[in-house]
């Protein structure tokens, strides 16, 4: 099922939260809320909108990290429903992609119900201070044509970097909807 996420509730205070990668390695958000803010990604292996932006993903969270900026991905799916999305799975789907940022499991759901996470992919950009200042798309591009796009997750993660405050024109991410448990 296709949705739109909701446009960013400037402010929303980030919910601390701790979550375990595939391996078992704990990861605290608030480790990660650093200087230059910290973007939350809730994405899945199986959704055929995050493997279309899953290569420029990556590219754009190296060129945030190595600016300082810090990236975290969730996947609440509940994975007993959907098997492409267990942790043996996300091992693998990370390695494809080269993501170099923790990918954290949200076992019992509750991360993704605490900020209201719709879809994957489903973007949160926050301040050094936790406050939400972007919740929108990675980029313009649509599933096929992606030779040019303007990097509006990059831009508005800079801007927030840079001011503390993201941009006023933002544009809601497209997705499947989240697995939840019933």
């Amino acid at each position: 099922m296709l949705l739109n996420t909701p446009l960013c509730d400037f402010g929303w205070q980030a919910v601390n939260f701790t979550l375990k990668d595939p391996t078992g390695r704990s990861f605290e958000m608030k480790d990660y809320l650093g200087d230059n803010g910290l973007l939350i990604a809730f994405i899945c292996n199986h959704c055929p909108y995050v493997k279309a932006i899953g290569e420029r993903f990556a590219q754009d969270t190296n060129d945030l990290m190595a600016e300082g900026i810090n990236v975290i991905a969730v996947m609440s799916n509940d994975y007993h429903h959907v098997t492409a999305d267990s942790p043996e799975n996300m091992i693998r789907f990370a390695d494809n992609y080269g993501f170099k940022f923790p990918y954290l499991i949200d076992e019992n759901q509750s991360v993704g119900k605490a900020y209201g996470a719709v879809c994957t992919p489903d973007f949160f950009g926050f301040n050094k201070g936790g406050g939400l200042q972007y919740r929108g798309r990675l980029d313009n591009a649509n599933m096929k044509n992606t030779t040019e796009r303007s990097k509006e997750l990059v831009t508005a993660m800079r801007q927030i970097a840079a001011t503390g405050k993201g941009p006023t024109e933002q544009f809601a991410s497209m997705g499947c909807s989240i697995k939840w448990n019933e």
